[in-house]
């Protein structure tokens, strides 16, 4: 059956007009699944009961199922547990800000990408999530916040430029008139370095946030880390951000993963400086979770600040994330992993 939340306006009203129905039900439905955040087409009181009998027969409605919430004692930040259709589960982060509330929302069900700091990767990949599976986990956490989201972040379990026509058709979605409508500039997409693919969102011309996981100041170091760059050389992933941002005129959020004794010297800083130049981006320091199947932890807060200090006085642009949710399954990929070992 064809999945009814996945479609644009403009497609459902096609899809209304090929079953006999007038144009006008398309935005009636699409309200019903975009603004009221309906779940079952029982709820869509100002259409007839045949109708709702016929949009049940021929279109899957989805909605994820809530396993668990886990809420930080120390900073309010929340972790969701879902579960898909199929079995499979995901994990998406409400973090509250004195701007708003952001969600991180997870674009697979695991990843294939290999990063050594992340919790997401080690069970591989099992499949991609659809449009309306990305969607759904900001709107399931908007009705249990009963808060309205002002930003979201594609950073949680998976790579979204793996997963990348699925990905448009969210943000087109979450971004258009009809629905949550947030700013394209409160979208942020973080991606690995996936470089053609890179190219060809910039050619989107879209005003999303582009997050690129550095994670090192060179190419030797960064293969330690991330096994995607031993397909996409550091220069070339670098001269894919500067092709985004020409083409988009917004500059790139360069994240850094601090990873204690690995990546967090003082050199290490300077090479990174360096390494960016006079580009225009913001760099995002993350002291990183502790992964325990990975041998993982963060630095001291000192170390962090000294790194940072570096950075700012060569020019650049830093912030340090808050470390939220650190007593709770914090760490990308955690929550998930937990409940599948268990």
């Amino acid at each position: 059956m064809m999945d009814i939340k996945s479609l644009t306006l403009a497609e459902l009203q096609a899809e209304m007009e090929k079953i006999g129905e007038k144009k006008f039900r398309a935005g009636q439905i699409y309200s019903w699944l975009h603004e009221k955040l309906a779940e079952d087409f029982d709820e869509m009181s100002n259409l007839s009961k045949n109708l709702r009998e016929r949009l049940r027969a021929e279109y899957e409605l989805v909605s994820l199922e809530l396993l668990e919430v886990q809420t930080s004692k120390q900073d309010g930040t929340s972790k969701f547990l879902f579960r898909l259709f199929d079995g499979n589960v995901i994990e998406s982060v409400l973090m509250r800000y004195h701007y708003g509330n952001s969600v991180c929302v997870s674009s697979q069900a695991g990843c294939r990408m290999g990063c050594r700091f992340c919790a997401s990767t080690l069970g591989g990949l099992s499949r991609n999530l659809r449009a309306s599976e990305i969607l759904d986990q900001v709107y399931q956490i908007q009705k249990w916040s009963k808060e309205r989201v002002h930003s979201v972040v594609v950073m949680g379990s998976g790579e979204p430029l793996d997963n990348y026509d699925a990905l448009l058709r969210f943000i087109e979605l979450l971004t258009a008139e009809g629905g949550l409508h947030i700013s394209q500039r409160n979208v942020t997409v973080s991606t690995c370095g996936i470089v053609p693919m890179m190219y060809r969102l910039a050619d989107e011309e879209l005003q999303i946030t582009l997050a690129l996981s550095l994670h090192a100041p060179s190419q030797e170091k960064r293969l330690q880390l991330m096994p995607i760059a031993k397909r996409y050389e550091l220069p070339e992933v670098l001269d894919a951000c500067r092709y985004y941002f020409e083409k988009t005129g917004r500059r790139v959020t360069f994240e850094y993963s601090l990873v204690g004794g690995v990546n967090d010297a003082p050199e290490d800083a300077r090479a990174l400086a360096s390494l960016l130049g006079d580009m225009n981006c913001h760099i995002n320091l993350i002291p990183v979770n502790p992964v325990a199947e990975r041998g993982l932890a963060g630095p001291e807060r000192g170390i962090v600040l000294n790194f940072k200090e570096i950075l700012e006085k060569s020019g650049k642009h830093v912030t340090i994330r808050r470390e939220m949710g650190r007593d709770i399954d914090g760490a990308c990929g955690q929550l998930r992993r937990r409940y599948l070992e268990k």
